[in-house]
C-alpha cells in the first residue's frame, strides 16, 4: 500500500554534518516549533523547478521577493476570487510552498473587484505592456549605474572647495540599498502581468473542459502554440550567427569555443571575418544577458560574461548546418496543427458558444507569449545585472580583508551585508589603522557557513512534505509546478512506481519517442549532451534552447503544462513528460527510454529496474484528430 502522507518536516534526518543549519536563514524562512501545530497541518510541496540547489545565505533574495510578489497580485492586486500567495519556508536548504486558500465566505465579495480589476488590464493590454517594459527597463538602466568601488585616501580637494559635507562614503551604503530595493521593484513588476498570463490561459482551458469535457489538456495547449517570443530571441540570434560563419566558410574557426580570445582573433583575420564580429557585437545587447541557469543563484553563468557559452552553441550550429540539418525551430508546422486542432474544436460549436470559445482563446493567445517572455526580462537581464554588481561588491569587501573568496559575500545574509558595509565605512571613516572588525569575524562564520551549504547539498530534497488535500484545485500549482492529485498520489507510491520501470508524470508536450538518456543534474554538464539523447534532469531552464535542437525528448522531476521546460519543448516540437518525482535520480545516463509525450509516461527500457512491459514502438509527432470522447459537449 502506498503512504497517505509525507514527512512532517520534523522527521526528515539531517544530513550530517549540517546540524544547526537553521542558523544559514532568516527566521521567517524556517519552521517554528512555536507553530509547529500549525505548519504541520499544511500541505507544502518541494519548489525545485526554480531552486533546485541549496541556497546561499544571500541567494534568499530571489525567493523571498519572487514569492512575496507573486502571492501580492494573487491576494492584493487582482483580488483573485479563489487564490491567495503561496506561503513559503526553507526547509534542509530547499525551497517549500503551501498555496494559500481564500475562505469560502470571503469569494462572492472578491468577484467583482477580480472582474473590474483583471478587466481592465485585458481591455487595456498593448498599452500597459509596453508601459511594463518601460518600467522594467528603466530599473536596469538604474541598476547599471550602481558602484562598488573602494574608498579613497582622502576626501578630493573639489569636495571640500564645492563645500559637498560628505565623504563618499554614503554612495556605498546607498548604493548597496538602492541595488536591493530596485531588484524588489522588478520582482513587483514581474508578477503584474504574469497571473494575468495564467489567467487568460486558465480561463480559456477551463471554458475548454467545460464544453469539451474529454479535450486533452495539450490539445489546450496547442491551440496558442506557435508563437514568436523574446525569450526564444537569444537562441534564433546564435543561430543566425551561425548561419552566417557558414555563408562566410568561416566553419574551420570555430574548432576551439572554449578559447574566446584565440577564436574571435582568428575570426577576425578570416575574409569576411570582421562582418561575422559585428554581427556578433550586435547580438551581445541585449540579448547576451542570458544565464545557462535560472537568475536565482550567484553562480549562474550568464552568457555575456562568460562568452565561450555562445560561442560553444554556435560551433554546435555550424556542425549541425554542416550535416545538413534545420536548425530553426519549427514554427509554420506549430502554427498549421495549432489552426488544424482549433478548426476542429470550432466546428463542433456555433452561435454564443463559439463566439465565447474565439474570445477566450484570443485572449489566452494574447497573454501566453508573456509567461515566457518576463524571464528575459526579471530572471535574466534585471538578476545578471543584479549579481555582477553583487560580485562587484564582494570583490571590493575582499579586498579589505573582510573574507578569503571573491564571491564569499554570498555566505552573509542580505542584511548582514549593510552591517559589514557600515562596518567597514565607519573604520576607514576614522581613520583606524587596524582597519574593519570584519576581516577577524566573518571568515570563521563563511567557513562554517560553507560546510552547513556542502553538507545539506549531500541530500535531495522531499518532494512535499505532511498530509495532501483530497484533491488539489489550485490553478497555479497544477498549471506551473505540475502538483496535481494524480502526481501527489504517484509521489507517495514512488517505490511501486520505479520498481517495473515505469515513471508516470505529466503530459507535457506531445509525442512518442526512443533514445538513450543523459541525465544532467546542473547546467555547467549541458556540453556533455550528444545529439539525439533524451535529457532527464530536476529541471530545464528556459536559457537550455540551444540544446533542445538537439535532443529527442525531455523528462523533469518537477513542472505542470505551464511550466518552462513545457512551454519550450511544445514550441520547438519536443516530447516532453515533466513532474515525474523522480526521474533524475531513478534513471541513469545511458540507458534506454521510451518517453510518451501524449500519456505522460516514461519506460526505462533496458538497464536497473527495467520495465517488464514492453509497448509496441511507435513516434507520433503531432496529436491525433479530435475524437468523439473529446468533442463531446454538455450543450452541443
Amino acid at each position: 500500500m502506498s503512504a497517505k502522507s509525507f514527512p512532517k518536516p520534523s522527521e526528515l534526518p539531517v544530513p550530517e554534518g549540517a546540524e544547526g543549519w537553521e542558523k544559514l536563514y532568516p527566521y521567517y524562512l524556517v519552521f517554528q516549533d512555536k507553530l509547529k501545530a500549525i505548519e504541520d497541518e499544511k500541505f507544502w510541496f518541494c519548489d525545485s523547478q526554480h531552486w533546485p540547489t541549496v541556497f546561499k545565505p544571500f541567494e534568499t533574495v530571489g525567493t523571498e521577493f519572487a514569492s512575496k510578489c507573486l502571492g501580492q497580485y494573487n491576494a492584493r492586486h487582482l483580488m483573485i476570487p479563489t487564490a491567495k500567495g503561496i506561503d513559503f519556508r526553507i526547509h534542509l536548504g530547499y525551497l517549500y510552498f503551501s498555496p494559500l486558500p481564500v475562505p469560502e465566505e470571503e469569494i462572492a465579495a472578491r468577484v467583482p473587484e477580480f472582474q473590474a480589476r483583471v478587466g481592465h488590464y485585458f481591455q487595456n493590454w498593448d498599452t500597459l505592456l509596453q508601459q511594463w517594459k518601460t518600467k522594467v527597463l528603466g530599473t536596469i538602466d538604474e541598476m547599471e549605474t550602481l558602484e562598488f568601488k573602494p574608498l579613497p585616501d582622502m576626501v578630493p580637494m573639489e569636495d571640500i572647495i564645492s563645500g559637498k559635507g560628505t565623504d563618499g562614503s554614503e554612495v556605498l551604503l546607498e548604493n548597496y540599498d538602492r541595488l536591493i530595493q530596485l531588484a524588489y521593484q522588478n520582482w513587483q513588476y514581474h508578477f503584474e502581468f504574469l497571473n494575468l498570463g495564467y489567467i487568460a490561459y486558465l480561463d480559456f482551458f477551463n471554458y475548454c473542459k467545460e464544453i469539451f469535457p474529454g479535450i486533452p489538456d495539450q490539445s489546450i495547449a496547442t491551440m496558442v502554440q506557435g508563437v514568436d517570443m523574446e525569450l526564444f530571441r537569444p537562441d534564433d540570434e546564435l543561430k543566425q550567427l551561425a548561419t552566417l560563419a557558414v555563408e562566410l566558410g568561416l566553419q574551420d574557426r570555430f574548432a576551439k569555443p572554449d578559447d574566446v580570445d584565440v577564436t574571435l582573433a582568428s575570426i577576425g583575420a578570416a575574409d569576411g571575418g570582421q562582418k561575422w564580429l559585428d554581427r556578433w557585437a550586435e547580438a551581445q545587447d541585449p540579448w547576451f544577458n542570458f544565464t545557462v541557469g535560472n537568475g536565482f543563484y550567484g553562480h549562474d553563468k550568464y552568457w555575456n560574461e562568460h562568452l565561450e557559452i555562445p560561442l560553444g552553441y554556435i560551433a554546435d550550429y555550424i556542425r549541425r548546418l554542416d550535416e545538413g540539418q534545420d536548425i530553426m525551430r519549427p514554427k509554420e508546422a506549430l502554427i498549421a496543427e495549432k489552426d488544424r486542432i482549433v478548426e476542429e474544436y470550432r466546428e463542433l460549436l456555433d452561435g454564443e458558444q463559439l463566439a465565447t470559445f474565439d474570445a477566450k482563446r484570443g485572449l489566452a493567445a494574447t497573454a501566453y507569449p508573456y509567461v515566457e517572455n518576463h524571464n528575459f526580462y526579471i530572471e535574466h537581464w534585471t538578476m545578471g545585472v543584479f549579481w555582477r554588481k553583487v560580485r562587484e561588491l564582494s570583490r571590493t569587501m575582499h579586498g579589505y580583508g573582510f573574507w578569503e573568496h571573491e564571491d564569499d559575500l554570498l555566505y552573509l545574509g542580505r542584511n548582514e551585508v549593510r552591517d559589514a558595509l557600515f562596518d567597514l565605512v565607519a573604520s576607514w571613516g576614522v581613520g583606524n589603522p587596524e582597519g574593519p572588525i570584519g576581516p577577524h569575524v566573518w571568515p570563521e562564520i563563511i567557513a562554517e557557513r560553507t560546510a552547513l551549504v556542502s553538507a545539506l547539498k549531500t541530500a535531495r530534497p522531499a518532494p512535499a512534505l505532511n498530509t495532501p488535500p483530497e484533491a488539489i484545485t489550485e490553478p497555479f500549482t497544477r498549471m506551473l509546478w505540475g502538483i496535481t492529485t494524480e502526481q501527489v498520489e504517484s509521489w507517495l507510491g514512488a517505490g511501486e512506481e520505479g520498481s517495473d520501470g515505469v515513471l508516470k508524470g505529466m503530459a507535457a508536450s506531445p509525442g512518442i519517442v526512443e533514445g538513450v538518456a543523459r541525465v544532467i543534474m546542473d547546467a555547467d554538464d549541458l556540453s556533455q549532451i550528444q545529439q539525439d539523447e533524451i535529457l532527464v534532469a530536476p529541471v530545464t531552464a528556459p536559457s537550455w534552447g540551444p540544446i533542445f535542437g538537439k535532443i529527442k525528448a525531455t523528462v523533469t522531476d518537477i513542472g505542470g503544462m505551464m511550466s518552462h521546460a513545457a512551454i519550450v519543448c511544445r514550441e520547438y516540437a519536443l516530447p516532453a513528460v515533466t513532474g515525474t518525482g523522480s526521474a533524475s535520480t531513478t534513471i541513469k545516463t545511458g540507458q534506454r527510454l521510451r518517453v510518451d509525450g501524449n500519456k505522460g509516461t516514461v519506460l526505462v527500457l533496458d538497464g536497473d529496474h527495467a520495465a517488464t512491459v514492453v509497448e509496441g514502438p511507435g513516434a507520433h509527432s503531432h496529436q491525433h484528430a479530435v475524437t468523439a470522447e473529446e468533442g463531446a459537449t454538455a450543450d452541443v
